[in-house]
């Protein structure tokens, strides 16, 4: 129903920033809340950020609050997540996903139906 194919991501320095796409295809893009996850080696699948239907609600994890933005361009089927003041820590391969509704478990990876195939962020120190 919905595939979705992440680009954007690449090697930066701590401090800097990088701006991830989630292009998506299909009729029901616009009818889904969309999130990013990241996961690293050895550790489960981790929350990052979520966005409602409309773009008007958004959700952070405590690790990446007041530095990452999610949005959303439904005319574009596309979500974004910009990632400022970048930390070694943030290394991971960031996946996008899609659910059918907002749900109060938004930071659940079991909650989402569809995946992208993750691009990976590097960042040095």
């Amino acid at each position: 129903q919905v595939q979705l194919v992440e680009s954007g991501g690449g090697l930066v320095q701590a401090g800097g920033s990088l701006r991830l796409s989630c292009a998506a295809s299909g009729r029901t893009f616009s009818s889904h809340t969309m999130a990013w996850f990241r996961s690293t080696p050895g550790k489960e699948r981790e929350f990052v950020a979520a966005i409602s239907i409309s773009g008007r609600a958004t959700r952070y994890a405590d690790s990446v609050k007041g530095r990452f933005t999610i949005s959303r361009d439904n005319a574009k089927n596309t979500v974004y997540l910009q990632m400022n003041s970048l930390k070694p820590d943030d290394t991971a391969v960031y996946y996008c996903a899609a659910d059918m509704e907002w749900s109060s478990k938004y930071d659940s990876q079991y909650q989402y139906t569809y995946w992208g195939q993750g691009t990976q962020v590097t960042v040095s120190s």
